[in-house]
């Protein structure tokens, strides 16, 4: 059992994208998606400390900025490098597990944060995620936990460019080195989209807070978008 572990969320966030640049800026209800994203991840009761981790380059100070005003500390490192984001983050903030979250989940929901991170505090695995196939949950509710001697050797062994940016492939390709488990959501909405890539991503985001408010939750969310589930059920198998 790890239920002393100290837990810390890590918001990986820039400005550039080569889709929509400038999205974790983007107004959604009064406020930028960043900071939505940040209000509602300190919610999470499982987690002991949310950062921001962007880059170290000019266009990054704004990301900075936002984060400073929700009284979130702030790692700056690699702008391709984000694997070493993760590991300065979580050696800096002394984190026993880090929990991956990344900048275009405006809405994602502290409960399914609570809910894997509980998963990696009652088990022996050194990865958990909802993101594991069978996909489940909706895009734009990934939520991944990895323990820090994992994050630690990943940093070390990963060597491909594309591992480092994206940080967790090399951890879920290598299920005999890192053992892992998957945390699954009953009804089964894996096809569901609330995450921000696009232009029309964020018109969604924004009809749903202001048909929803900023608070809502994710069952309300997949009923708004057509899902007819009353309940949800979070589980350790498909």
């Amino acid at each position: 059992m790890r239920a002393g572990s100290r837990v810390v969320a890590v918001v990986q966030a820039r400005t550039g994208s080569s889709r929509l640049p400038g999205k974790v800026l983007a107004d959604i209800g009064g406020q930028t998606v960043l900071g939505l994203l940040l209000g509602r991840l300190g919610s999470a009761s499982e987690v002991q400390e949310v950062v921001v981790a962007t880059s170290d380059q000019a266009a990054d100070d704004a990301v900075a900025t936002v984060a400073a005003a929700a009284d979130v500390p702030v790692l700056r490192g690699p702008l391709d490098d984000v694997l070493e984001r993760y590991r300065l983050a979580g050696e800096r903030h002394g984190a026993d597990a880090v929990v991956r979250v990344t900048g275009d989940c405006p809405l994602i929901d502290p409960a399914v944060v609570d809910a894997v991170v509980a998963r990696w505090r009652r088990g022996g695995e050194q990865y958990v995620a909802n993101i594991i196939e069978p996909r489940t949950f909706p895009d734009g509710m990934d939520t991944e936990v990895i323990a820090w001697p994992t994050l630690v050797d990943a940093a070390a062994a990963a060597t491909d460019p594309s591992d480092r940016e994206h940080v967790t492939p090399f951890i879920r390709a290598h299920p005999e080195r890192y053992p892992q488990a998957g945390v699954y959501l009953r009804p089964a909405c894996g096809e569901l989209r609330v995450t921000l890539d696009t232009a029309q991503d964020l018109e969604q985001l924004r009809d749903l807070v202001r048909r929803l408010g900023t608070s809502v939750g994710l069952l309300e969310i997949m009923q708004a978008l057509g899902q007819p589930a009353r309940a949800l059920q979070v589980l350790d198998s498909p």
